[in-house]
């Protein structure tokens, strides 16, 4: 296939498409914003993703990859060609709800796939919607990944709220573990010395920890929270619990600073006399490995819809996402799309509200513009397949 181009013709049906079921994407958008689901338990968002995938013709493959609330849903094109995998999000955080704007990037997933229907008839290759539970906990990407979600695929990209355009994420590895300590119960009056206190073991390791965190790297971070410290003051804690987040700038510091924390934990057990158990989590996520060609004509999709992009250069904190381990498969992009003011960070209750905004509408929808306009070059541009596929390679064993 010779290099071809995305045309005004087809950009313009695929915006009018999109907009012509702005309708339907936002009421998708509502009812996830109302009806908050943590990780792995997502059954409503999943179940209506799907019945609105069908409701337009696009029957989707429901509890896929070996988890009950993921789905796919390939877009029947023209001939062969290369895969765009369009990957949609819908988890939402305890206590705090969509306060990472899930629900945006749902619909703009859902809207960006049915907007390329517009031109199917003209793609060549394929494209997937793929809906990826458990970001915020659990890593669902990368346990789809080891199912063979991302096999076959040469492309993937999804869009995040934000409070301001960004062409990628700034993003770091992040790995979760749970620590408990057990000791051993006692009338903390009457018999202190037949008590073994478990909470003593974990605020040892919550100084240790703190005492570490003088000697890390800038970009490192260690965070934690006790979640279990005892039932009453009389009573020797037998148990204790946290759980801790340790995130550095990519995996190999990571897998260094990793031992540094194990052994503080242990730390907290020989100090105290409680046994510990130091359960790190299945799935680490990796830093994102962005590729800068195909983010670049993402981001001229979205100046071209009238966004207008931050520079990244001194751009301050970093989150952590599963799209990273997507990233080091396959090319992959993670660009932010402003939903609320400057100031109204992500992970904040304030941030959810704006998630069900009419800024946060816009931003959808933008995004499934700008989603499916890359989408449709990618397949149509044999040069910037090639430029994106040199990029991934120089690029992905750099983790």
């Amino acid at each position: 296939m010779g290099t071809t181009s995305l045309t005004g013709d087809m950009a313009s049906a695929i915006n009018d498409r999109i907009d012509s079921l702005s309708g339907t994407l936002l009421s998708v958008s509502h009812e996830i914003h109302a009806n908050p689901e943590l990780a792995f338990q997502e059954h409503h968002a999943a179940a209506l993703l799907c019945d609105t995938l069908e409701a337009q013709d696009l029957i989707p493959a429901r509890g896929v990859f070996t988890l009950e609330t993921a789905f796919e849903a390939t877009l029947a094109t023209q001939g062969d060609g290369p895969t765009v995998a369009i990957l949609a999000e819908y988890d939402a955080l305890p206590g705090i709800g969509h306060s990472c704007g899930h629900n945006l990037i749902a619909t703009a997933a859902l809207g960006a796939t049915l907007g390329l229907q517009a031109i199917a008839d003209q793609l060549p290759g394929q494209v997937r919607l793929l809906g990826t539970p458990a970001e915020e906990k659990g890593g669902g990407k990368e346990l789809m990944a080891r199912a063979g979600a991302f096999d076959g695929v040469d492309a993937a990209m999804m869009i995040h709220p934000a409070g301001v355009n960004l062409s990628t994420m700034p993003c770091i590895c992040v790995a979760e573990v749970e620590v408990i300590y057990h000791g051993r119960s006692a009338h903390a009056s009457a018999m202190p010395h037949k008590g073994v206190n478990a909470l003593d073991g974990l605020l040892l390791a919550y100084q240790a920890i703190s005492n570490l965190r003088q000697h890390i790297r800038d970009e490192e971070r260690i965070h934690g929270i006790i979640t279990e410290g005892g039932q009453a003051p009389n009573i020797v804690p037998d148990r204790a619990v946290g759980n801790f987040y340790v995130r550095a700038v990519n995996e190999k510091a990571l897998a260094t600073l990793k031992p540094r924390v194990q052994a503080c934990f242990e730390a907290g057990a020989t100090g105290s006399g409680a046994e510990v158990e130091v359960k790190w989590a299945n799935v680490d996520y990796l830093d994102l490995n962005t590729n800068w060609p195909l983010a670049a004509r993402f981001q001229s999709h979205g100046e071209s819809l009238g966004r207008e992009f931050m520079s990244l250069k001194g751009l301050g904190g970093a989150g952590s996402t599963d799209m990273g381990n997507v990233s080091y498969r396959v090319p992959a992009i993670h660009p932010m799309l402003a939903s609320a003011p400057a100031n109204v960070i992500i992970h904040n209750p304030e941030f959810a509200k704006w998630a069900g905004s009419e800024m946060g509408d816009a931003a959808a929808l933008d995004g499934a513009k700008a989603l499916a306009l890359t989408t449709a070059e990618f397949l149509l541009d044999r040069a910037l397949q090639q430029e994106v596929q040199k990029a991934f390679n120089v690029s992905k064993g750099l983790s």
